[in-house]
């Protein structure tokens, strides 16, 4: 995340690790200002804090198939492979730099791991997810509230498969 030492964009600083957990310490505007758990501060666009009220959840369930992390883990080590064989090509001078971007356009992949504790970009979903290695649950999301709230609505509705039946009042059914 792109950080600033105030206030100010003519003042960029070193931006912060993905990840990284910080503590808002104060706001004006769209910025804030946040104390990093290094000690480091710096000034962000606020806007793009997620607020974790509590620890990533865990789990002591057995690995359920909706939130079994392995399918997105192979989608993620597929990306970073088609990611490196474009590097590669790349280095070895096979692809010019519009080839290159043409070849990773588009391409989002993300993955932090920390012991047990894994951290996985869904693109899309657009999300981030946690798992403790038993199973994964939304951790932040890039989406809007809105658009959120608008995918639920629409994913209640695609569940919702009852028939339509004309009734006709003047007949009884």
């Amino acid at each position: 995340m792109p950080a600033w030492e105030a206030p100010d964009p003519a003042r960029p600083t070193v931006p912060l690790d993905p990840l990284l957990p910080v503590r808002l310490m104060e706001r004006r505007g769209d910025w804030g200002r946040v104390l990093c758990s290094n000690g480091w501060s710096a000034w962000v666009d606020g806007r793009y804090l997620v607020a974790v009220p509590q620890d990533p959840p865990r789990s002591d369930a057995p690995l359920a198939t909706a939130a079994d992390p392995r399918p997105l883990l192979g989608r993620a080590e597929q990306a970073l492979a088609r990611y490196r064989s474009a590097v590669e090509e790349l280095a070895d001078a096979g692809l010019d730099a519009e080839s290159f971007r043409r070849r990773t356009h588009g391409l989002r992949i993300g993955v932090v791991v920390d012991g047990e504790d894994v951290w996985l970009y869904d693109p899309a979903r657009e999300r981030w997810l946690y798992g403790d290695g038993t199973r994964l649950s939304t951790y932040a999301t890039d989406r809007a509230p809105e658009a959120a709230e608008a995918q639920a609505q629409d994913q209640a509705q695609a569940q919702d498969h009852t028939a339509t039946r004309i009734v006709n009042p003047d007949r009884g059914s």
